[in-house]
């Protein structure tokens, strides 16, 4: 190699790869992450029951932000904080309980992401009477395609184990809630904050929410086993700050419809996850709805793509 070969440095097509494999490595790690907090839950109602869970995940999740929401970032007003605490209830508070409470009476843990995954189309279908935003012909064939996709996987299912058939649709009403939060932002034209703000004051509201249901299950108190402490830092961590962190850095890096393509991945790697760990059931019917849903949701994500533009 000469002189002027060195100089040239890498080529554009090498620097182009190398953002390639970042990128591939972090949509990897937000789609592990994302999958974590249904693996985590599931782990922890082994060790605790489940609000006690939900309520110390919260807790210290909002504690650890606390001291950043309060030094770093613009003065919290009251009107932005009202709005977070109503956030924090549907999006923190009922999303969670809906998935976690369904992992807790037996629904299949991958079964639970695939439903919440279908978040697209419950906005979707929402936005009709919130915003008056009518729904498209392609968002309503994506709709009946993604919703014929989780009966599909859930026919199997039922006849698992003795799960009480309400269970199956807790994990929608958690959805439900999530979609609801995110659609009120948006009517209601709440402030900007920035995310470490947000996040905590969500983090607490629904801590209070979960300690009152916590403590009629029997109690507030941690349980002092190395299960549970360990089951919450990886809610904590993992589920919480890796996956919101890594979700918004992937938004700063690509577009949100690549994104949220990418998650769509979760509930596949969920499915496996939970097979391996704890071996969940696994069968072609279940993989066949993730198929079926997976195309609905697509269709609907890129139905809603104009409108964002």
């Amino acid at each position: 190699m000469t002189f002027p070969d060195i100089a040239a440095g890498p080529s554009p097509r090498s620097g182009r790869l190398a953002t390639l494999a970042v990128m591939v490595l972090l949509e990897a790690a937000l789609v592990v992450s994302w999958s974590a907090g249904f693996v985590g839950v599931r782990f922890a109602i082994d060790h605790a029951p489940i609000f006690l869970i939900l309520l110390w995940r919260s807790l210290v999740s909002g504690l650890l932000l606390l001291p950043f929401a309060l030094t770093i970032g613009p003065a919290i007003r009251w009107q932005d904080f009202a709005f977070q605490v109503l956030f924090g209830i549907l999006a923190m508070a009922g999303y969670l309980a809906g998935f976690a409470m369904a992992i807790s009476l037996g629904v299949p843990t991958g079964l639970v992401a695939l439903i919440t995954d279908m978040l697209p189309l419950v906005v979707a279908l929402l936005s009709w009477p919130i915003l008056n935003q009518a729904l498209t012909l392609r968002q309503w064939i994506g709709s009946l395609i993604g919703l014929a996709g989780v009966l599909i996987a859930s026919g199997v299912s039922l006849d698992l184990g003795n799960v009480p058939l309400w269970a199956y649709g807790l994990p929608m009403l958690g959805t439900l809630s999530l979609a609801l939060a995110i659609l009120l932002q948006r009517r209601l034209k709440a402030g900007t904050m920035p995310v470490h703000q947000s996040l905590c004051i969500q983090c607490l509201s629904a801590a209070a929410i979960f300690s009152v249901f916590a403590w009629n299950e029997g109690g507030v108190l941690p349980v002092l086993d190395t299960s549970f402490i360990g089951g919450i830092l990886w809610l904590v961590f993992l589920a919480t700050f890796g996956a919101w962190s890594l979700y918004y850095l992937a938004l700063r890096k690509s577009t949100p419809a690549r994104v949220t393509a990418i998650l769509y991945l979760s509930p596949p790697v969920t499915m496996i996850w939970s097979w391996l760990m704890f071996g969940e059931h696994l069968s072609w019917a279940m993989a066949g709805g993730l198929a079926v849903s997976l195309v609905g949701i697509v269709i609907v994500a890129r139905a809603q793509a104009p409108q964002h533009a």
